[in-house]
């Protein structure tokens, strides 16, 4: 199978790496208005549905990721799953179409990762948490086990979502 990659910048060519360490692609290619390594021309997208039957939007601001991938999915582009080999996936998280999970980012037990949604490397999911369709965890963030990001959230490096702890609730007795 074949990947077209919407958009060329940096946040292209870490997806570019990321569907290439899977080894599961024949070929990859970009659309992109701007750069000399796209083959087409972002609108061009129709034009290609023959020879790339899946497509990724490697564009980091959440709205116009979910912009395109919408345009994609009318088109009839099916839409990968993105994981990095150094990543680790719990095998009761559920990860949705069209996200990626960049290097040594970890998704914890039942972690759920919605459509469209960026894991970037060495974040942490904890478990039960929730990411809503079209957000960005950045590089190195960490979601708090139990919390739920709302659709198109942006999470900077290094941030702790949420900021505040949460009240407690324990099945053991403390010191048993």
């Amino acid at each position: 199978m074949n990947l077209l990659i919407i958009g060329a910048g940096e946040h292209g060519c870490v997806v570019k790496e990321t569907a290439e360490a899977m080894n599961k692609f024949i070929k990859i290619n970009y659309l992109d208005d701007k750069s000399d390594l796209a083959i087409g021309k972002c609108s061009e997208y129709e034009d290609f549905i023959h020879e790339y039957t899946h497509a990724f939007v490697a564009i980091g601001n959440n709205e116009i990721r979910s912009h395109w991938y919408k345009k994609l999915e009318q088109a009839g582009y099916l839409f990968p799953v993105l994981i990095h080999p150094s990543a680790y996936v719990s095998p009761s998280a559920v990860i949705e179409l069209g996200v990626v999970v960049l290097p040594s980012a970890v998704i914890h037990t039942n972690a759920v990762i919605k459509q469209g949604s960026i894991i970037g490397m060495g974040s942490l999911i904890d478990h039960d948490a929730t990411i809503d369709v079209f957000c960005h965890i950045n590089t190195g963030a960490i979601v708090k086990a139990r919390s739920t990001l709302t659709n198109y959230s942006k999470i900077d490096s290094a941030e702790i979502c949420p900021k505040k702890q949460f009240n407690q609730e324990y099945t053991c007795e403390l010191g048993v």
